[in-house]
């Protein structure tokens, strides 16, 4: 039967006829979808499925599983990796017994990450094998092949996904999704529990299984070589697609090899293409990953084929590739004159500022703490969230940006070294148990002079409105039970009170926590709206200047009110004439 499925449903679909027993996962752009398509199906299906709180915790519950002999699925993107990676660093030491995958879906470009990083470095680190889909339909493949690989190796694989193959679509050839299989059961052992004397065994143990998977690799079919003539190209993941237009556009022929598992580097397979050819160039996303290893097969078997890429400048090591940039590559590599895009004079693509939805509490929120900051010397320290647009004009709300839950440790920071100046952290809700506890409980311990602005808008909205720990968890009584003194609540809505709670929070010299807590416009639709008076409204712009309110725009000289206003009501407090008014829908 054939589907036309989203990448990530396709992985979510190979995983379910592998028949697992447990799905975690923490959100984030490209990889959420995996694990939705995977909740939507938990119940039916009769695995166990859970958005955990963060990407560590996600790991360690599917490990758990995976001890006892269960097949486990867990999905994150590129940075919640970085979050992971002290428990799978170790996990590729101890090992498991059952089938263990992990999907870290990367952002070249990046179209919503802090970094490019990528993953199959991070592969390469932890000594895990990794595969890298050049579609949808071979990341289905894909994940049921891993499932099978990490039970002969009785070690964690890396699915590695990135975005154009996360969020394209295709026909996919599907098959029956199976029950959970039955769970052997958990083993007591020595060998499950770290001690440095054990690491240092298994270490030597990892080494050789890396060496194990190389050799499996020779025959997986996802590297497949195609010889034509003594030019070649050798291409990994979605790179493959573009390489294979480009040769198309170019009306070209050369020897072809695709590599499906970039580490290990499945080196016999490589050598037998390189002995056929001439010169290479290698096309690859991100870093040179396979680049590097194919050099380093060519040097140790005394190969004459020269090898290009991104180490002598063909293709960049930044942004996301396209069929246009391959071609530019390919052409200067076989010598046709191909005109680069600027060459063309073509028209660019129409900027966009980001910004926050009309009606998002988060603008109120920020509004009212810079009320209340008026007049004083204030950091405002951001997180990673929709929030994070507050940074954007006219706005202006954010100075620091950095990883999950870092605004309360870079206000700590601050606040120590500028004691004259008071800083505020703003973390959102799913932010604020992902990654802000810690960091709270050592501001309360050291008594850090930072306010806390926890923005709650009931879910985690960037990435898709996934739930969170917060919607069971009263974030006040957290608070106060953790030690803050002076805990606050407020609607941001109601502007009056917002400014006057964020002025008390300031005006505390040890920590302070604000809760600003509004659901999200886009999960519960407003019953009001506002509209303009023209005779009342003297043009004047405030309402532009100080909100970025996509709803509100210049027209004739005076401002008129778009129909995805959300009645937040917001630039009606603050129009100087009166001319806004929040009227019933």
């Amino acid at each position: 039967v054939k589907m036309l499925l989203m990448g990530n449903e396709a992985i979510a679909r190979g995983a379910m006829e592998s028949g697992i027993n447990i799905a975690t996962s923490y959100p984030g752009t490209p990889a959420s979808e995996i694990f939705m398509t995977l909740a939507r199906h938990a119940q039916e299906v009769g695995f166990y499925a859970e958005w955990s709180i963060n990407e560590k915790v996600a790991v360690e519950l599917a490990a758990g599983a995976a001890y006892a002999g269960a097949r486990a699925i867990v999905s994150m993107k590129q940075m919640g990796l970085n979050v992971a990676a002290d428990a799978v660093m170790s996990l590729a030491y101890i090992g498991i017994r059952g089938g263990l995958v992990l999907v870290g879906a990367d952002d070249p470009g990046p179209h919503s990450s802090q970094t490019e990083q990528d993953t199959r470095l991070f592969a390469r680190f932890a000594g895990l094998p990794v595969l890298d889909p050049a579609s949808p339909a071979e990341a289905y493949a894909m994940i049921k092949y891993a499932f099978a690989l990490s039970e002969e190796l009785q070690l964690p694989v890396i699915l590695r996904p990135t975005t154009r193959c996360c969020h394209s679509c295709q026909d996919v050839e599907v098959g029956t999704i199976e029950a959970p299989r039955p769970v052997p059961g958990f083993v007591k052992s020595p060998e499950w529990v770290i001690l440095p004397s054990l690491s240092a065994r298994k270490h030597r143990r990892l080494i050789e299984q890396e060496d194990k998977a190389r050799r499996l690799f020779l025959a997986c079919p996802f590297n497949q070589a195609t010889l034509r003539n003594r030019t070649g190209v050798i291409t990994s993941g979605i790179s493959y697609g573009y390489a294979v237009e480009a040769l198309e556009a170019l009306g070209v022929e050369v020897s072809l090899l695709k590599i499906g598992t970039p580490y290990p580097l499945p080196e016999e397979k490589v050598v037998e293409f390189l002995v056929h050819l001439d010169r290479v160039l290698v096309v690859e996303e991100q870093e040179p990953v396979v680049e590097e290893q194919v050099i380093r097969a060519a040097w140790r078997h005394l190969l004459p084929c020269r090898i290009s890429g991104k180490l002598d400048d063909y293709l960049p090591r930044t942004g996301e590739f396209n069929a246009d940039i391959v071609k530019d590559a390919l052409g200067r590599f076989l010598g046709f004159k191909t005109p680069r895009a600027e060459e063309l004079n073509l028209p660019g693509l129409p900027e966009r500022m980001p910004m926050l939805c009309a009606g998002c509490p988060h603008r109120a929120s920020f509004y009212a703490f810079k009320r209340a900051a008026q007049g004083r010397d204030v950091i405002f320290s951001g997180d990673i969230g929709c929030y994070t647009l507050g940074a954007a004009p006219p706005l202006k709300a954010l100075d620091t940006c950095l990883c999950m839950g870092a605004s309360l440790g870079l206000a700590q920071g601050l606040a120590r070294v500028e004691p004259q100046r008071r800083v505020v952290a703003f973390i959102g809700d799913s932010t604020f148990f992902h990654a802000g506890l810690p960091a709270l409980a050592n501001a309360i311990h050291y008594r850090a002079p930072v306010t806390v602005a926890v923005l709650d808008n009931r879910t985690t909205a960037m990435t898709g409105h996934q739930p969170h720990p917060g919607l069971s968890i009263d974030i006040l009584a957290l608070a106060r039970g953790m030690g803050v003194e002076t805990v606050l609540e407020a609607d941001p809505y109601n502007l009056e009170a917002a400014v006057e709670a964020a002025t008390q929070a300031l005006a505390v010299p040890g920590p302070s926590l604000v809760l600003l807590r509004r659901p999200c416009p886009q999960l519960t639709p407003s019953t009001r709206y506002c509209t303009v008076d023209p005779e009342l409204c003297i043009g004047c712009g405030l309402c532009l200047e100080e909100l970025g309110c996509p709803a509100l725009v210049r027209k004739e000289g005076g401002i008129t009110i778009k129909a995805t206003c959300n009645g937040c009501g917001l630039c009606s407090r603050l129009c100087p004439a009166g001319a806004i008014k929040e009227v019933g829908k």
